[in-house]
């Protein structure tokens, strides 16, 4: 049925329409793309284009109508390319068009294709290379001679780059533990091979220590043969010194590194749990003092292997003759109980010559060693200690967080008002006895806090497993700017370790974009890079 104009009109208003309806011309949408141009501008149309096409002017016109109406966001238009696939067609438009925009709830639960580029760089196995700086004139500065003062707080790039580096060293001695845990006891160990981050450096000694976790003496006499309980030698890390002229030349020393790996056997967590402290052996005064399980540990000769301070000191004096004339610096690194036996080493080998090189210890995750007569004895030999610590690892409160009263309030929450202002006053009378007692456990060296809440890929509320874990660790440190600012945007270092590794603790929205692009967790093992990427830039 076709309704005419006069049956729409008045007839005294038809003439009026009819007298105008020929000067009258139809504005062009500015968005449909079917609209005719100009005879001026009017070019043929192929009877192939395809509907795509179509939507790529249609996205196109829209993107330009948005920018002439917010000129404050106003963003370059790009412009698909002539040739490629459909769907790269379509990806680079929606780069140029900005859905949050149009569509702000759907915005909040996906991610932009920027966004998703990024989660996609992340998630490959090809590692980023960036230069590294030439540290020649600075690695005094950068090794702690002045305690990283002007460092930390925001994160000198060159001294984030170091401690991810030397971070890598002690993933290279898990790695080298697992690769191959059980140790003979019937003979000595043979040589075993380091897939080290790092091709300037080459190992030069295996260091071994010795859990000796004693039995009361009804036992013994009732069995004298369970030594093989009590008593276990196992690989927990390595020396390794540089030997490649140009990054010798690069750091303006040759360096020597020390890596010790965590907690691994169930000896192992037994001398976690003896935290009596006792004295010193080599000490003159009797205040200073240490745990007894980490002293252990580090003194304990096997059956077929010396302590872990014995083949330390050894080492250290062989290459400080090796390489006498040479610049030299000694670096301790370790995560978990390496970080404990770090200083232990690093305050065995600062007198171990006439003339130690300058010694620093980087420690992850590391829980505390002694007592403040333990922490003035390593500042009196000039020992330098960064802990990089996550305000979440719980490893980093103990020994002694009965004394100081760390995380009672977390305790008290469910309790009523009267009974948590008791608990508090018991509180500050215990902050008073870890300030003021000689015999409380305290932190040494310098601290780096970083925070698993920062980070825009772990969830705030990860569990005990994943604030521990050296891998996320790095993580942070990749991702720390400074003490009031977000996790970079630029950071570098690859998720796919962390997603394999900690994918419960990984935020879902990011668990399954990485299931849209296909990444195949049970694959996601990373092999050891033979050279170490640089995550500063």
């Amino acid at each position: 049925m076709q309704i005419g104009i006069s049956s729409t009109l008045p007839a005294q208003n038809l003439h009026v329409f009819q007298a105008r309806r020929a000067s009258f011309k139809c504005e062009k949408s500015p968005l449909n793309p079917l609209t005719k141009p100009h005879a001026s501008s009017q070019k043929p149309v192929s009877s192939a284009s395809s509907s795509t096409e179509l939507t790529r002017q249609h996205l196109s016109n829209l993107e330009k109508l948005l920018q002439k109406t917010n000129q404050a966001d106003q963003e370059q238009v790009i412009k698909a390319p002539t040739n490629g696939s459909i769907e790269n067609k379509g990806k680079v438009l929606l780069e140029g068009l900005n859905l949050s925009r149009i569509w702000p709830e759907k915005a909040a639960e996906e991610m932009s294709p920027r966004h998703l580029n990024r989660l996609q760089r992340l998630l490959s196995k090809t590692m980023e290379y960036s230069p590294r700086n030439n540290l020649a004139s600075r690695w005094r500065e950068y090794h702690g001679c002045n305690d990283w003062s002007g460092l930390l707080d925001p994160l000198d790039e060159n001294l984030r780059r170091e401690v991810v580096r030397y971070g890598e060293f002690v993933q290279a001695a898990y790695h080298g533990f697992h690769s191959n845990p059980a140790m003979s006891t019937d003979e000595a160990p043979l040589p075993r091979h380091v897939a080290l981050p790092d091709r300037s450096y080459k190992v030069t000694k295996s260091l071994y220590a010795t859990s000796s976790v004693r039995l009361p003496k009804w036992v013994d006499d009732l069995a004298p043969n369970l030594g093989w309980m009590t008593q276990r030698s196992s690989w927990i890390g390595f020396v390794a010194v540089c030997d490649d002229r140009r990054e010798i030349q690069r750091m303006g020393r040759r360096d020597i590194v020390i890596a010790l790996r965590g907690t691994s056997t169930c000896l192992e967590w037994a001398e976690n749990f003896r935290a009596q402290l006792v004295q010193i052996p080599e000490s003159d005064h009797p205040t200073q003092k240490v745990e007894c399980g980490f002293l252990s540990l580090h003194k304990t000769p096997g059956a077929h292997v010396p302590s872990l301070a014995e083949s330390v000191v050894e080492e250290v004096q062989r290459l400080i003759e090796m390489y006498k004339g040479e610049s030299l610096s000694i670096t301790i690194t370790g995560h978990s109980l390496g970080a404990a036996l770090s200083l232990l080493v690093a305050d065995e080998i600062s007198s171990c010559a006439p003339q130690v090189p300058p010694i620093a210890v980087f420690s992850f995750g590391g829980p505390r060693v002694g007592n403040k007569g333990f922490v003035q004895r390593l500042n009196e030999k000039n020992v330098k200690v960064l802990r990089i610590v996550n305000n979440q690892d719980l490893i980093t409160r103990v020994p002694g967080v009965f004394i100081n009263g760390e995380g009672s309030k977390h305790q008290q929450q469910e309790e009523d008002q009267r009974e948590e202002q008791r608990n508090e006053s018991f509180v500050s009378v215990f902050n008073m006895l870890d300030n003021n007692n000689l015999w409380a456990y305290s932190h040494v060296g310098v601290e780096l806090r970083v925070d698993t809440k920062m980070s825009p890929y772990l969830k705030p509320n990860a569990d005990v497993a994943c604030c521990h874990d050296l891998e996320a660790y790095l993580h942070l440190v990749d991702g720390f700017l400074s003490s009031n600012c977000p996790f970079r945007s630029n950071a570098k270092r690859s998720l796919v370790k962390l997603l394999h590794d900690q994918r419960s603790n990984v935020k879902q929205l990011y668990t399954h974009k990485a299931l849209s692009l296909n990444v195949e967790r049970d694959r996601c093992s990373i092999p050891m890079p033979s050279c170490l990427p640089s995550p500063s830039r």
